[in-house]
């Protein structure tokens, strides 16, 4: 199968994104958050292997075309996007999902890697997702986690500074009576799960977190 760019409505504008539709036409959504490095391939292919087990993958750029190879010019593009306005680009890319005929039953949620797992746990908080999985994510400020309406599953690298501030994400979400289940998988680094980058890339954790979330969202949105 073979993704597209389409254009959705954010914030009385517009933003657009890489959406993937399985082989039989329909299935429920999720959006695919992307890494520091922006709308890159690799992030466009998750979105094809969401497609490929069902899902109706959709995943927004929220850097508005533009996108990195290198870590300091990813660090300044991640430095530089304003976080409320990339919320509200991923909040259409939602609301465009749920009005597509091929995205039934009208459920969507969202994974998302590195930059993009924090902004997962961002968009779970504005409540308007039904399941949400970060991928060794935080966030710079925590949001107010009474907004999240839906279920967690985060994959965090053992040996990861991201993994170092998991702790008070727990602790905030489990004092808001939140749902939220975080697996730390041995010896791995930050993004294992990218197979794009062989020096810190992890089969086998790879291998299980993907069917992991795979579970997560058959259970949660169906």
């Amino acid at each position: 199968m073979a993704g597209k760019m389409v254009e959705f409505d954010s914030n009385g504008s517009k933003a657009q994104g890489y959406l993937s539709v399985p082989d039989s036409g329909s299935g429920s959504g999720v959006i695919v958050i992307q890494e520091w490095w922006g709308l890159v391939p690799h992030i466009k292919s998750v979105a094809d292997r969401f497609a490929r087990e069902g899902f109706v993958a959709l995943a927004p750029d929220l850097y508005h075309g533009r996108s990195a190879t290198e870590p300091n010019d990813a660090q300044k593009l991640m430095m530089e996007l304003d976080i409320p306005r990339a919320g509200k680009d991923m909040a259409g890319a939602v609301k465009y999902l749920r009005g597509q005929a091929s995205v039934n039953p009208k459920k969507v949620g969202c994974v998302g890697f590195c930059m993009g797992g924090g902004l997962a746990l961002y968009l779970a908080s504005m409540g308007v997702i039904d399941a949400a999985v970060p991928f060794y994510g935080v966030l710079r400020n925590q949001p107010d986690w009474r907004g999240v309406r839906c279920p967690i599953e985060g994959h965090y690298a053992e040996h990861d500074g991201a993994t170092d501030g998991l702790p008070k994400v727990q602790e905030a979400l489990k004092n808001a009576g939140k749902q939220a289940t975080f697996h730390i998988y041995k010896g791995t680094q930050h993004a294992f799960f990218n197979d794009e980058r062989p020096q810190v890339y992890n089969r086998g954790a790879a291998r299980q977190a993907w069917d992991r979330t795979l579970a997560f969202f058959r259970q949660n949105l169906r």
